[in-house]
């Protein structure tokens, strides 16, 4: 196992709660399989979508800013030419980690969420690496 993917098992292992940007309330959605699949395994889901009211039966928030609790990941299901605002507002918010889906994929916000302090995980399926750590 290398670094990295001891780094993704520990981040899984002590976080809690997932502030899932992009959540879908559509079941065929990737978004809400794999946040489904979380919630099966004990974490929080809070849906980040201001164009729905809520999903897998949590109520969904319009942005980060909005969470009125304690955040361990920030999955993210959005376009890589939203990801600069995400990390904007994550290191405003000094969340913990970003996690960017399968696809995701941008270095420069990745590389200033870093610098920020943030663990960041790109281009891989939070469900995929939870699945191979924990089954």
């Amino acid at each position: 196992m290398t670094d990295a993917a001891d780094e993704i098992g520990e981040l899984l292992k002590r976080s809690k709660t997932i502030a899932v940007v992009g959540l879908s309330n559509n079941p065929l959605r990737p978004s809400y399989g794999v946040s489904a699949y979380m919630q099966t395994q004990g974490y929080r889901i809070v849906p980040v979508n201001p164009e729905i009211k809520g999903s897998l039966g949590e109520r969904a928030v319009a942005s980060l800013a909005d969470v009125n609790e304690r955040v361990d990941i920030v999955d993210v299901f959005r376009r890589p030419q939203f990801v600069p605002d995400l990390v904007d507002e994550a290191i405003r918010l000094k969340l913990p980690a970003l996690w960017l889906q399968k696809g995701v994929i941008h270095e420069e916000a990745a590389e200033k969420a870093r610098k920020a302090g943030i663990l960041v995980v790109m281009d891989r399926c939070i469900l995929k690496e939870h699945r191979r750590r924990f089954r």
